[in-house]
């Protein structure tokens, strides 16, 4: 068993407040679990308007295919959200 796990640090420019935050990240979560049959939360600064902190996270079979899935998704966020910028990207695969 393979775990890949993905820390994506945000930030959200455009963001004026929690709410607004909170349907950006409900509507990416879900995108990523439904596109790339990966677990995804809000793992971290909630409470922070313009800052979220996400974690994604797969179980497969291979090294190679945890790590493509996870550069897939970064790439994948780049393209679908343009209102976002990932400041900083952490990524570990567990064997």
């Amino acid at each position: 068993m393979i775990i890949g796990a993905l820390e994506l640090d945000l930030y959200l420019p455009e963001v004026r407040s929690l709410k607004e935050k909170r349907s950006v990240l409900k509507s990416l979560l879900a995108r990523l679990r439904n596109t790339f049959n990966v677990a995804a939360a809000e793992v971290d600064k909630q409470d922070v308007w313009q800052s979220a902190v996400i974690g994604v996270a797969t179980v497969t079979n291979s090294t190679r295919h945890a790590d493509q899935i996870m550069n897939n998704a970064i790439h994948w966020i780049e393209d679908n959200y343009p209102q976002l910028m990932i400041v900083n990207h952490t990524s570990e695969i567990i064997s």
